[in-house]
């Protein structure tokens, strides 16, 4: 495997009773890369996401991450590599406040997770770190705020602050900006290209302004198989991708750049 690339799958499959929702797909994600996985629905996306977070095993095919063979690992084994899967995993604490969510990640990260009696001091180092983190997403202003008081986009900010809190070398983003209005998904669209800059990130996500704006490469499913891969310039205009896409959602799939 080249040195630049952090994670491969070989020929990865899944199947449900006879169905193949994930069809022989060969995936190469670069080291410092923003790296989008879309199709129309049902194309195998989230399927896909399941199996390189091990919450789904492969029928076949082999996954590699930093060169090492992961395919029989399990979901907290590749945690401790350093691949988180953004909003889901790093669910928040709604009753607890912006800053106290992000102190729990810490915490966990440093294998002291809930121990609340611990000393002021180390204490106190979670807080610089955690208001370093919310500094980095734009809430330190709101760190004392109840989580549950956030606006959804601030919510979603403060997901991906947990998710940094982890130190991950590689963050898979679930369809990061779904049900928002065009506020919030300018305000995690924006904040999903600062946190890439030394970091990569694989996502999956519907809107086709956000994948023409910030995806270094984009592949695109189709009935669980790859069938277009590259910049967004180049797959738009892709006759299968068209295809595949169809109707209105073809149309949004070329207007996105414009």
């Amino acid at each position: 495997m080249a040195a630049d690339v952090i994670l491969e799958t070989r020929g990865l499959v899944k199947q449900f009773h006879g169905f193949v929702a994930v069809d022989r797909v060969n995936l190469q994600v670069r080291r410092g890369s923003i790296h989008a996985l879309i199709g129309p629905n049902g194309a195998g996306k989230t399927t896909c996401f399941n199996l390189l977070t091990k919450f789904l095993a492969p029928t076949q095919g082999q996954i590699l991450f930093e060169g090492h063979d992961i395919t029989r690992e399990k979901p907290a084994q590749i945690a401790r590599r350093g691949v988180i899967r953004s909003f889901q995993i790093s669910a928040t604490f709604p009753h607890l406040t912006v800053m106290e969510n992000v102190r729990i990640a810490l915490q966990h990260k440093l294998g002291m997770s809930y121990h609340f009696w611990r000393s002021e001091r180390v204490l106190d180092t979670l807080n610089e770190q955690a208001l370093a983190l919310l500094e980095t997403v734009g809430l330190r202003d709101l760190a004392d705020v109840v989580t549950v008081e956030l606006p959804y986009g601030r919510k979603r900010a403060l997901e991906i602050a947990t998710t940094l809190a982890m130190e991950p070398k590689m963050m898979l983003l679930d369809e990061p900006t779904q049900g928002m209005g065009h506020e919030d998904v300018a305000l995690v669209t924006q904040l999903i290209k600062k946190v890439a800059a030394n970091r990569t990130v694989l996502m999956v996500e519907h809107n086709m302004n956000v994948v023409a704006s910030i995806a270094d490469v984009i592949t695109v499913l189709a009935r669980g198989a790859v069938i277009a891969e590259g910049p967004y310039e180049q797959v738009s205009k892709n006759p299968q991708v068209l295809e595949a896409y169809m109707g209105s959602d073809a149309a949004e799939l070329q207007g996105a750049a414009g």
